[in-house]
């Protein structure tokens, strides 16, 4: 018989056996409003539903008599050896999900040697995710702002914290719409109704640690804000959403950045050429999940014309859509050094703090790993373009 699990953290996080589970434990542990700014997406929510059809549809094409016992998960992007194809992606308001935020992602990326990114509008600050994992590869995820004394401050801050890597998002020129949101009251700035307070008091647990951990605030903004408190949503909003933004902004980001530099939010080829033009080392493949421009392609589909067009020396990865370690695997196929996943974590957060991260990371990897054994494939490396095929 199996012995009980007594912890009902690890109880619920041990029977989550794929993200999709991590996924429905969230619902049960998370309020509502929390949840869906996690889940939801643009308008009707056509992109995010076409990036998981996109996967879905990939068909994996094995070798066998190739048996291999151990395969070889790590990969190289840029100049350094990660444990496998993953970074995870930058994610706004991260301490609203869980008291334990940035830091607890950090620590579990750090754990598996694996990239972070801590977004802009991250609850952190660099310093915070520096200190919570010293010996972790951080990446910065940058918001371009209108305001040039602080995007010089930003950029300080991430080379003093010892980040080596800026990830330029660009396609928020305005913010996407959200109709989960609107609804929960859950906008900028928050216009909260009964029906979301009444479901937040059914968490008493997540209101207690709100209330006894520190205020939840655009971390590394607060030196343009001068506040900790909720009005710092109205005034980031009104310099974090760029419509002037423009090549010109990413040759001045090209020059005042000494290290690696990649331009998020690419989904054409024309423009992932034009970005490596200007300066950028490689380009993320992205439609923010679905969160911004709705009706966009799934970025998989649109993955080996942009690896066609800069060819094998830039770094190309993939965000968007990824919940399953055969995802790693096609995006491998078709042409990305490596995958982001930003969903996928959250989803271990909400069911279970850091504890859940890391568990949404096992998941990840055993699926991964598995795949390649049943592809007869020995490495990472090993994946090429004729073991899937696309519809």
């Amino acid at each position: 018989m199996r012995r009980p699990t007594l912890n009902p953290v690890e109880r619920r996080l041990g029977a989550a056996l794929s993200i999709r589970d991590l996924r429905k434990v969230a619902v049960r542990t998370t309020p509502r409003a929390v949840f869906d700014y996690v889940d939801g997406a643009a308008d009707a929510e056509l992109t995010a539903r076409r990036n998981r059809a996109a996967f879905a549809a990939v068909e994996l094409v094995p070798e066998y008599l190739s048996p291999v016992d151990h395969p070889d998960l790590s990969t190289r992007v840029f100049d350094r050896e990660i444990a496998m194809p993953l970074i995870f992606a930058p994610t706004g308001y991260t301490r609203m999900m869980h008291h334990e935020g940035e830091a607890a992602v950090a620590r579990v990326a750090a754990r598996h040697g694996l990239p972070y990114t801590l977004s802009t509008v991250g609850t952190s600050t660099v310093e915070d995710v520096a200190a919570a994992a010293p010996g972790g590869e951080h990446w910065f995820q940058l918001y371009l702002t209108r305001n040039e004394r602080l995007n010089a401050e930003l950029l300080d801050r991430a080379l003093a914290a010892g980040f080596t890597t800026v990830v330029l998002t660009v396609d928020t020129p305005v913010a996407g719409r959200h109709p989960k949101d609107m609804r929960n009251g859950l906008t900028i700035p928050p216009s909260l109704t009964l029906r979301t307070l009444f479901d937040m008091a059914r968490y008493p647990s997540w209101v207690l640690n709100k209330l006894t951990t520190a205020p939840i605030a655009f971390a590394s903004l607060r030196s343009m804000t001068g506040e900790t408190d909720v009005i710092d949503a109205v005034k980031v909003a009104d310099v974090v959403f760029e419509p002037t933004l423009n090549y010109d902004h990413l040759a001045w980001l090209r020059a005042n950045w000494p290290h690696r530099l990649l331009v998020k939010g690419v989904l054409s080829p024309r423009d992932a050429r034009r970005a490596v033009e200007t300066g950028a080392d490689g380009v993320v493949v992205s439609n923010h999940g679905g969160r911004q421009l709705d009706r966009t392609p799934a970025t998989l589909t649109v993955l080996p014309g942009i690896r066609e067009e800069l060819g094998p020396d830039a770094t190309v990865i993939l965000d968007s859509g990824v919940t399953h370690g055969q995802d790693i695997l096609a995006a491998r196929a078709l042409g990305a050094d490596a995958v982001m996943i930003g969903r996928a974590y959250l989803y271990g957060l909400m069911a279970g703090g850091e504890r859940g991260v890391e568990r949404a990371v096992t998941i990840l990897r055993e699926e991964y790993s598995r795949s390649l054994q049943l592809l007869g494939l020995k490495a990472s490396d090993a994946i090429a373009r004729h073991h899937v095929r696309m519809p």
